[in-house]
């Protein structure tokens, strides 16, 4: 027998519309001209304030109105209170749900809504059912608008609530608050666990990007220093225009310039997108060829202009207009391991335009100036490099799904326990 089916032995068991046990209310709403430009008045909390992966409050980016606008004391976050995202054009943004653990000064704007338990149920009980399975399925049954998912009144107080024992309210909130502890106390041993790994993780690309700048940094007295855009050295050669509408399945392999950014490392020799024969004979698009470094050279934020991946591939491949290949005499990856140091972008974030979309010229690459010592000591680099990206690669992928286990080991004990007999459900 489980520890549920023991706690609930003899148990009476009755579901409720949220309705007659809580009271749902919806946030205050206010236009453009309410709001204040000086970070004073009422402060108020949005939906892209709830962090959902920890049903938490992030406090960043609170949005001010201003103090002569007519607010509702019902409107103000309250100690026990159960914050729920309720309006987006997006059925993900919808249901986010947050606890408040103290009388906050902030107030909740009109596409959220607060939850208030009456004396029959334990607010953190409610907490767990709604950040639940259950109530997620809900949603997606009750929310099915092509244009904006509203949580109403009346979807919400339609949902069922589990009431165990609800002749004996006493009883009931003390069998509500043993499966309260057991889940606050996974929900804390979840966060400590993430915050653990995530520092741990945090700690080794650290230590990487460390001993990256130190075997990277040489005495000019030493190893000669060179311009990128040196003859000597290499020659840059820009890619041409294609969309990711012409992206096939087959073909001639082809790297789009945010792939850069979402896929590829310091090398590789394969790719994940192609493009037809005939597209790169009719637009004469251009190709890196092995031994070649692709650097991306466009995109939303300058921290990643300029990286740049070896490629090591058989045939050649095919580069978009916003990166550039760079056919040299040193060892690609030495290049490209150089291109993500930070010598190398404090060089060249001087030369990158911003706007809309960041960018850098051939010009601006070349005047980067590279350590180049014997082909001897590039080697040696590359090899030790190599062995410090395969470990950080490595716990850069464990670690994140350790996280994402441990996530997934508390949804489900709370879905185990939240799980009720439904034999007098009301529907």
């Amino acid at each position: 027998m489980s520890y549920l089916e023991k706690l609930l032995e003899g148990v009476a068991m009755e579901w409720k519309p949220l309705g007659e046990v809580a009271e749902y209310v919806r946030g205050l709403t206010y236009n453009k001209s309410n709001e204040s430009g000086n970070n004073t008045g009422y402060k108020v909390i949005r939906a892209n304030n709830i962090t959902l992966s920890r049903h938490t409050i992030n406090f960043d980016n609170i949005k001010y109105i201003k103090s002569d606008t007519k607010v509702k004391l019902s409107q103000k976050l309250f100690k026990n209170d159960i914050l729920i995202s309720a309006a987006s054009g997006s059925r993900e943004h919808v249901g986010k749900v947050a606890y408040i653990f103290a009388d906050l000064d902030y107030y909740f704007g009109g596409f959220m809504g607060v939850v208030r338990v009456s004396e029959q149920i334990n607010p953190r009980f409610l907490f767990h059912i709604l950040t639940g399975r259950i109530f997620q399925k809900y949603l997606d049954e009750m929310l099915n608008s092509s244009t904006i998912n509203n949580l109403s009144s009346s979807i919400m107080n339609t949902f069922q609530i589990p009431i165990p024992c609800p002749e004996n309210p006493k009883k009931s909130l003390e069998i509500q608050q043993k499966i309260v502890a057991i889940l606050d106390s996974l929900t804390e041993l979840t966060a400590e666990l993430t915050a653990e790994l995530t520092v741990e993780l945090t700690a080794r690309k650290q230590q990487y990007n460390y001993y990256r700048e130190q075997l990277l940094s040489f005495d000019e007295n030493e190893v000669q220093h060179l311009p990128m855009g040196d003859e000597s050295l290499g020659v840059f050669q820009r890619g041409k225009r294609f969309v990711k509408t012409d992206l096939i399945k087959e073909g001639v392999p082809t790297i789009h310039y945010g792939e850069m950014y979402t896929h590829y490392g310091t090398w590789a020799d394969e790719t994940i997108s192609f493009v037809s024969e005939k597209l790169v004979n009719d637009k004469r698009l251009r190709t890196a060829e092995k031994g070649d470094v692709v650097i991306v050279a466009a995109g939303e934020t300058i921290e990643d202009i300029g990286m740049g991946t070896a490629w090591l591939g058989a045939e050649g491949v095919v580069v978009h207009d916003a990166c550039f290949s760079y056919k040299t005499v040193l060892n690609a990856k030495y290049v490209a391991y150089f291109t993500r140091t930070k010598q190398f972008h404090d060089q060249i974030k001087k030369h990158i335009s911003s706007g809309k979309i960041s960018a850098i010229n051939v010009k601006g690459l070349g005047k980067a100036i590279i350590p180049v010592p014997s082909k001897e000591e590039q080697t040696r680099i590359v090899s030790i490099l190599d062995k410090f990206d395969i470990l950080t690669n490595s716990i850069s992928e464990c670690l994140p799904k350790e996280i994402e286990l441990r996530k997934k080991q508390y949804e489900y004990y709370r879905d185990l326990l939240l799980t009720f007999p439904q034999d007098n459900l009301k529907i």
